[in-house]
Parts: C-alpha cells; structure tokens; sequence
C-alpha cells in the first residue's frame, strides 16, 4: 500500500533534562543517563493527504530510563484542540511515527523506542516562540509550562548564542540554544530548571527532513 503524502513545516521549541550541550546531538549517553523532555511546534504549512494543518498546533512529552536507542520510554501526544476530526486523527498518525519510512523522523524513532504510546489528548496549546531571540513561552493547561531565555554566561553575565548543525539528522539541519525550564503535570509528569533548551524550523515529511 502506497505511503500517504504528508508535510509539515514550522517553528519547533524543546527542552529536555540534559545540560546546554545536549550529548544526544552528538550521539553520546544523556547527561544524567535518562531523557525526560517536551517538544512544540507552530505549524505554519503543511497537510496530510488532502487534510490542510496550517495554524495548527502539536506537541509531545516523552521519558525514557536510559538514552533513547535503548527503549523502554514512553509518550503522549497533545494536540491542538482547534483541529477537526480529520486533522487530529492526521496529528496522531504522523506524531506517533506513522505513513513514515523506517527512522525517517525523530517522531518515528519516538515511536518505535517506546514501550508505552498512550492515547493523544486534545487540549488548547499556547505557545510564543522566537528563534533569534531564543525565547519561548508554553502554556499547555495542567500538562505542561515552559518558558525560555538565552543562555547567560557565567563569566559575563551576557547572553551566549551557540548553535547545533546536523546535516543529515532526523529533528532539524540547525537549531538555536538556550536555556530552557519545563514543568510537565500530565500522564508524564517532571520539572526541569534550566536546562537544554531547542529552537529550529522543523520540515519534515514522510520520507525524512526536507532540506
């Protein structure tokens, strides 16, 4: 059976418990050897077949005991409440990895190293994003609250802008730093305080990250 047709492009936040210096962007071990997390993204473009996701909101709160390729995590999907019938049944599909080539996204490796997907929930999802200033501010009711600033240096007491280039990875080409605190409340509940911090245009389709 044919892959159906999808594509998403946006702007993309995330925060997960590691320092600054995510190790899992450079294929090593989380820095205190679990990954617990969040991610958001601002759909400006994109569809599902014929199902327009423009405007539209999506985000994912994950954990895993060990680093990723190790398995045994487990996620949840949030979307936007706004979106029809065929727009969440869309969502779900491509955020818990499905209509996607084997390790394509990040969204299907999420998928595929977690024991536990539960359910998507529909929830209303607040959430300002600036890449360039790297700031973000999400409010997603009881589930989770995040905010982000620049990093700042502890020898200048001045902002620090530091980027991660990935050519050929599966979340983004290139992605802005800070720092990033997250309380999730949900099914998946953890607090971090200044720690890794992600903001990147994301295009990804069925077939991997479109550059």
């Amino acid at each position: 059976m044919a892959q159906i047709d999808w594509y998403v492009e946006g702007v993309e936040y995330g925060s997960c418990n590691c320092d600054y210096g995510c190790p899992c962007q450079f294929e090593s071990l989380p820095t205190h050897g679990d990954c617990k997390g969040f991610e958001v993204v601002r759909i400006d473009k994109g569809h599902f077949a014929s199902t327009d996701l423009a405007g539209l909101h999506a985000a994912l709160v994950y954990a895993w005991p060990g680093p990723v390729f190790k398995g045994g995590g487990t996620m949840q999907a949030i979307i936007d409440e706004r979106a029809n019938p065929d727009q969440r049944r869309a969502l779900a599909t491509i955020l818990y990895g499905g209509e996607t080539k084997s390790e394509a996204t990040h969204w299907w490796v999420y998928h595929a190293m977690a024991s536990t997907a539960h359910p998507p929930i529909f929830r209303s999802i607040q959430c300002s994003i600036d890449i360039a200033a790297r700031t973000a501010s999400v409010t997603i009711p009881g589930i989770v609250e995040s905010t982000a600033r620049p990093i700042i240096s502890p020898a200048t007491g001045q902002p620090h802008r530091v980027r991660i280039d990935i050519p050929n990875g599966i979340e983004f080409e290139q992605a802005e730093i800070g720092s990033a605190s997250t309380k999730a409340m949900g099914t998946i509940s953890f607090e971090l305080k200044d720690t890794y911090g992600q903001f990147n245009i994301l295009r990804h389709s069925g077939s991997g990250v479109v550059h």
